[in-house]
């Protein structure tokens, strides 16, 4: 017990995974010698899921779960660990933004998912192949997960969606003029969906735009704010208020230095004409 590991299950899922493992075997008083008897692997290997270094496979999650009495809990979390194709942070997010009342985004560069058409998601997916970042199931997956968070927006009760994107967003062509020409469309019929607000935040803002780099923050039903932002190797998801709140005010700040609605959907419509 004295070298015993502690780790954060919001590392990663596999961390959440092996956190959760360890808390199951302790209450029911056993070894992982003695699990591993139950389940039919070795000690350590149950001591390799408990620190996260390896994944479990869904056979060996679905043995500990019937063996610890856990009610399918270690098979759910085993689920989020099959998602390799995602950036670490990022499937426990997708949690939180399932159930949020309020979604605030900040794109720069490219169309954020929760508003890509299918095609404009499997292009960035091809390139990503292409490019030896990503398998195809990978990239497969990625974008059978676009849509599925996209679903989210038609639940009832719907979440109000806030949506920024820099003028560059617009500006990079992906794929053909008529993909793009599609994906123009797509952002025009979002700006005219009762619950979302779309604007896009022009070149011209220079010096008082006051972000600079993508950010997405949640608005949950008891009324908290978590923030979400991306590094090259990782998604951090920060719940601490002191931190969270002003880049909630730097949002408010960006959306009254955007256009407005109406002047955004003219520059997309504008922009599409020129891919017709």
């Amino acid at each position: 017990m004295v070298n015993r590991r502690e780790l954060d299950p919001e590392r990663s899922p596999s961390a959440a995974f092996g956190v959760l493992l360890r808390r199951l075997r302790d209450e029911r008083g056993w070894t992982q010698d003695q699990l591993g008897e139950h389940v039919g692997c070795s000690g350590a290997h149950i001591s390799a899921l408990e620190i996260g270094r390896r994944p479990p496979t869904q056979r060996l999650a679905a043995r500990c779960d019937q063996a610890l009495g856990a009610r399918g809990r270690l098979v759910s979390q085993s689920q989020a660990v099959r998602h390799t194709a995602l950036i670490e942070g990022f499937p426990q997010y997708i949690g939180y933004e399932e159930r949020a009342m309020e979604v605030r985004l900040y794109e720069v560069g490219v169309i954020p998912g929760l508003l890509q058409t299918q095609e404009y998601a499997s292009a960035l997916g091809d390139s990503a192949v292409r490019r030896g970042v990503v398998t195809r199931d990978q990239a497969d997956e990625r974008v059978a997960l676009i849509a599925r968070r996209q679903a989210c927006i038609a639940r009832v009760p719907p979440p109000l969606i806030f949506v920024v994107l820099d003028e560059s967003c617009l500006r990079r062509p992906i794929g053909d003029a008529a993909l793009m020409d599609a994906q123009f469309n797509r952002l025009i019929e979002f700006a005219e969906m009762p619950n979302t607000v779309l604007q896009v935040a022009p070149f011209d803002i220079g010096v008082r735009r006051p972000m600079t780099l993508p950010v997405t923050l949640l608005t949950m039903p008891d009324r908290s704010v978590m923030s979400y932002a991306e590094s090259a190797n990782r998604g951090h998801l920060e719940r601490d208020s002191d931190a969270v709140l002003p880049l909630l005010t730097d949002y408010h700040q960006l959306q009254a230095e955007a256009l407005t609605r109406a002047a955004s959907v003219a520059m997309i419509s504008q922009l599409r004409k020129g891919t017709s």
